[in-house]
């Protein structure tokens, strides 16, 4: 991580909010801290660069980061957002495939990967919750796949808060009312859209009453099943 934007506050012992810890006993646990170091990063700090050694796997603690990739053409494609709970830099050939960057002021716990890949062998229900973690990501890179590729503007559109709804569901919070950390040029650079297009149809849903704005980044659905319909069907047939 940038030595100008983070501050490496050393081993983890504190942490109470760690998903990757829970479900251990206080031996196992005590194993993963002293490995463990959390990091804290100001906002637009790149955590590690496309091409990077791989060599720890990050836990968001707070705060949301941002994957993405440089294409050939100079233009930029986020490939994911990762929210508090959910693991990084896990990447084929240790080599990251995607460079990371905290979106706001962040707080992340990492675990060398030498060291990690030792207490997996000791531990197989720990393997087995980190591999379901792991498999929850792959699951959703697909679905983004699927929407990049098959989908309309206005369909992405609508997809997108649906799934931040979903996660808020699951994780017991309000899910319709949404905090996007992320700014409209984030947004379209995740949905393969200009942000201009980004800008007009999230105008266009809060004048159909689907939507309500609040601020530069609060979001409340108003109506979840039109914007169901709307995330699944062309909006042609559906404007009012």
């Amino acid at each position: 991580m940038s030595a100008a934007h983070s501050v490496d506050l050393g081993p983890s012992a504190t942490i109470t909010t760690s998903t990757i810890h829970r479900g251990l006993d206080q031996r196992h646990r005590e194993q993963l801290f002293c490995i463990s170091s959390v990091q804290t990063c100001r906002a637009k700090a790149v955590i590690f660069h496309e091409g990077d050694r791989s060599k720890h796997l990050f836990e968001v603690l707070d705060g949301v980061v941002k994957l993405y990739r440089l294409l050939p053409d100079g233009r930029r494609q986020i490939t994911g957002f990762v929210y508090p709970g959910q693991v990084f830099g896990l990447d084929r050939s240790h080599v990251h495939t995607a460079t990371a960057e905290a979106i706001v002021d962040a707080r992340l716990c990492g675990y060398p990967l030498a060291k990690l890949e030792l207490i997996t062998e000791e531990l197989p229900e720990f393997a087995l919750g980190l591999l379901r973690m792991i498999t929850n990501e792959l699951a959703a890179a697909h679905d983004h796949m699927l929407l990049l590729g098959r989908k309309s503007a206005t369909e992405k559109i609508s997809s997108f808060p649906l799934g931040l709804s979903d996660r808020c569901r699951d994780e017991g919070e309000d899910s319709m009312m949404l905090h996007l950390p992320m700014n409209r040029a984030n947004i379209g650079d995740y949905l393969g859209l200009a942000i201009e297009t980004v800008s007009r149809t999230m105008t266009w849903l809060r004048q159909i009453g689907v939507i309500e704005l609040h601020q530069r980044h609060d979001l409340r659905i108003l109506d979840h099943d039109r914007l169901s319909v709307l995330a699944e069907e062309d909006a042609s047939i559906l404007a009012v």
